[in-house]
């Protein structure tokens, strides 16, 4: 049994990881506000992290899961939280993210790339890069894991639940222009899989793209999607000029992770289908859990009349 420390806890990624290594038979705490229902067998430990002060200095940890850390500022706090490093944990694994990398560079990124602004992703890239370095310079020893779209259940984000809703609604499909943009996805558990190997293996590496090994096209996606609701995806292509994010879930940004690292940590990944039926799954129980934007909205009112 390992003793862990999850930042968040209460929403999709870190919920699902907390529950993932609970129901591995380990130890989990939570650090979270409690403004929101926990996760079953987790204890937790209700504080703000850039509010904690002597809160954690009593605790050491196996490992810190840290799921939650999208600036400089939240890698920083949590580690002064922790006080004194070499007795407060062994290891520390931050979920970064893909958007670390300059969309110039050439596809596919690689870990040995060197990380800048991606003018699709903004600050929230730039300040994944600045969390990354903090925890560089003060724990050299920690672990990386940059992942591209991450998908399964308890996904809050509209995304795949968009598309249920429209599969549900036997909806016609508004794609952007022929749809052949591609996305890299990645299983949450998958995602489980390569911390719960880091953490058995204590791989020499400590920096992973991590993701599928495949691209699936826009349009493969939304008919994978409509399959897993039980239906047959029927589309009207989007060529006017409008933004498609008023419409769509994702940026009219493709890009690419190389994964060849994962490959020490994981063998396979959880088929594309499969996981979609699994995430069509907990969407059907779970519907009001999804934040909403407004899409379907915009479509009925701007393009389903053209």
């Amino acid at each position: 049994m390992r003793k862990l420390l999850v930042t968040g806890g209460t929403v999709f990624v870190s919920r699902f990881i907390a529950e993932y290594f609970v129901q591995k038979g380990d130890e989990v705490y939570v650090l979270n506000r409690n403004r929101h229902p926990q996760p079953e067998r987790t204890k937790l430990i209700e504080a703000d992290r850039h509010h904690l002060g002597t809160v954690l200095r009593q605790q050491s940890f196996d490992a810190v899961l840290d799921v939650t850390a999208y600036t400089r500022e939240d890698v920083r706090d949590l580690l002064d939280g922790l006080g004194n490093l070499q007795e407060r944990f062994r290891d520390y694994v931050l979920i970064s993210s893909g958007a670390v990398y300059p969309e110039t560079l050439p596809l596919p990124f690689l870990e040995i790339q060197q990380t800048g602004e991606n003018k699709c992703w903004g600050a929230y890239g730039i300040n994944k890069i600045a969390a990354e370095q903090e925890l560089q310079k003060r724990v050299p020893d920690a672990y990386i894991l940059r992942p591209p779209y991450l998908y399964g259940p308890m996904n809050n984000v509209y995304r795949e639940a968009f598309v249920f809703d429209c599969a549900d609604s036997c909806r016609k499909f508004y794609l952007p222009r022929d749809g052949a943009m591609k996305l890299q996805f990645f299983h949450v558990r998958d995602l489980c899989r390569c911390i719960e190997a880091i953490l058995d293996k204590r791989p020499p590496v400590h920096l992973f793209n991590v993701g599928n090994k495949e691209c699936v096209s826009v349009r493969e996606w939304v008919e994978q999607c409509y399959r897993a609701a039980g239906c047959t995806a029927e589309f009207e292509e989007v060529h006017q000029d409008v933004g498609q994010r008023e419409y769509f879930c994702f940026h009219d940004y493709e890009y690419q992770l190389d994964v060849t690292r994962q490959e020490a940590l994981i063998q396979d990944t959880i088929p594309f289908e499969e996981g979609l039926r699994e995430s069509y799954g907990w969407y059907r129980a779970h519907k009001m859990e999804v934040n909403r934007k407004g899409y379907l909205e915009y479509i009925d009112k701007w393009l389903s009349s053209t």
